[in-house]
């Protein structure tokens, strides 16, 4: 592939916090630990303290969890002391969901292999968290393959990797395409996390990639004295809320908004909000469920797995049971991140490097090669339709379509009536300026009636200029937020192996691939 690139700030995409971010502003250095680049993983490493007790427990949970595939890793490895994690996450969206899900995951391994070849005397796994407790099932339910979008429908609820998949045995059949890959993944699996599973360990398991399922009871152990502190002192929305004002201080919009507790209640079709009530009681919303103080300590002392972090402490969570040095994340998870630093200094937890995912937009040779020929920068196909669509006719017109030099003669002219007739009586001003007015129209329009008639004369070009556009930006927004890997991976086989070639963890820009 032909690899191109661009400044993430040329796109138009990203916020500025992100931006500024990535391009290492100063006044956000309170924010994070290290800024992520190779060299500062070995402060990293020295800081990341994770005993063996919890590498056993790690490790036990995951020999469960891949206890019925074939094929599985060796998880032995991760109880070596001098083995470490790099994770990314997102929730299960079905059939891997849109191209960046399985971007985030290909920078993640090859990220873990960049830090072996520049660290060789340390191991580092690279880590799927799946978002297995999540319960926006609105958010996970979609994909888009060829252009069509399909559906999951349900009635089930609670956390989604709790959710039989074998309903979709009805989408299968509104698919023409035959995903045998998925097929074997979501109709003989029994939970929508097993799934995921299975076919991202069909996937990547050879390139090392492992699967985190989180909502385990021996995990969720580790993680009881946060839960018990956030229960009775709920410090971690105190915490949360001054790094927010600091970065809304700064000029930035900030991404999520914390509780004073922030837990769900999790079970079997369940996932909602615990509060504290003014008696000093717990209920858990939209539920009947009630619990004095000691009723729920007993639960979390005998089922800590009833209790679910939201995106406040998940990333403690996440830290508090991996040895992880690193956490890959997206436009909007990055931001998110920034406003959580207090509550690991709080808690003594290292905050992880904070790492952009790889951007990209994959380029089919059919496309490439009208880019080509229509001569078109990455720059240019960033821009919105009208104006790539207006300097792309002006450019290839062989006529002005702007009477500039003409309007600088006939502004000139104006000027002078508008001095003579000042001379004669102040007050024909107004209908001066009112006749010039109606002659800057007048121009306009003309001009817009050229360039449509010159779009006209350009049509084979330009109808392969917009087709090329909406190609590469379906709907208007990025490809790799809608398109699925499947519409490329169907066609080319080689299509993840070659965006495992192509991508550097440690480059911070959009890639265009074209083949």
């Amino acid at each position: 592939m032909d690899c191109q690139y661009l400044p993430l700030t040329s796109t138009g995409q990203f916020s500025s916090l992100f931006l500024d971010y990535i391009t290492k502003k100063e006044s956000l250095t309170p924010f994070y630990n290290r800024y992520p680049d190779v060299a500062a993983f070995g402060g990293q490493i020295a800081d990341k303290s994770f005993d063996a007790s919890k590498r056993q427990v790690l490790v036990e949970a995951l020999e469960r969890q891949y206890q019925n595939l074939d094929n599985k890793p060796d998880f032995s490895v991760l109880l070596q002391p001098n083995t470490f994690t790099v994770t990314t996450g997102h929730q299960l969206n079905i059939f891997t969901g849109p191209l960046y899900i399985i971007y985030k995951l290909i920078t993640t391994i090859n990220l873990a292999r960049k830090l072996k070849d520049t660290y060789p005397d340390y191991n580092f796994v690279p880590v799927y968290w799946m978002a297995t407790e999540d319960h926006d099932f609105a958010e996970i339910n979609h994909f888009s393959m060829f252009g069509r979008s399909y559906v999951w429908e349900t009635e089930q609820r609670g956390a989604v990797g709790r959710m039989n998949p074998k309903e979709l045995k009805a989408l299968f059949k509104q698919i023409p395409e035959k995903l045998s890959l998925f097929e074997a993944a979501y109709l003989n699996q029994d939970t929508l996390a097993n799934a995921a599973r299975y076919y991202i360990n069909e996937l990547f398991g050879a390139e090392g990639l492992v699967c985190l399922d989180a909502d385990d009871a021996a995990l969720k152990r580790v993680f009881a004295p946060v839960i018990r502190e956030e229960l009775m002192q709920h410090q971690s929305g105190e915490l949360v809320q001054q790094k927010t004002q600091e970065l809304e201080a700064l000029g930035y919009k900030t991404v999520i908004t914390p509780r004073d507790i922030n837990l769900f209640y999790l079970d079997d079709q369940l996932r909602e909000r615990i509060e504290r009530k003014e008696d000093g009681s717990y209920k858990v919303l939209n539920t009947t469920l009630k619990f004095s103080e000691n009723e729920l300590l007993t639960i979390v002392d005998e089922h800590p797995e009833r209790f679910s972090p939201n995106v406040v402490l998940r990333p403690l969570y996440q830290e508090t049971i991996l040895p992880n040095l690193a956490y890959i994340g997206g436009p909007s998870e990055v931001p998110y991140w920034l406003q959580l630093k207090g509550v690991f200094d709080h808690f003594q937890t290292t905050f992880p490097l904070l790492m952009p995912r790889n951007f990209a937009m994959y380029v089919p040779s059919v496309s490439a090669k009208r880019i080509s020929k229509l001569g078109l920068t990455p720059e240019e196909l960033f821009q919105d339709t009208l104006t790539l669509k207006h300097a792309y006719v002006e450019h290839h017109s062989r006529h002005a379509l702007k009477f500039d030099n003409e309007n600088k003669t006939v502004n000139k002219a104006l000027d002078a009536i508008l001095h003579k007739a000042q001379m004669v009586d102040p007050t024909l001003e107004r209908a001066v300026l009112a006749e010039t007015k109606r002659f800057a129209n007048a121009v306009a329009r003309l001009e817009k009636k050229m360039r449509r008639a010159e779009e006209r004369n350009q049509e084979t070009g330009v109808r392969q200029l917009l087709a090329v556009k909406n190609e590469l930006f379906p709907n208007g927004g990025l490809q790799e937020r809608s398109e699925n890997f499947l519409t490329f991976y169907l066609t080319d086989r080689q299509f993840l192996q070659k965006m495992l070639a192509a991508f550097n963890p440690f480059d911070y820009r959009m890639q265009l691939c074209l083949e």
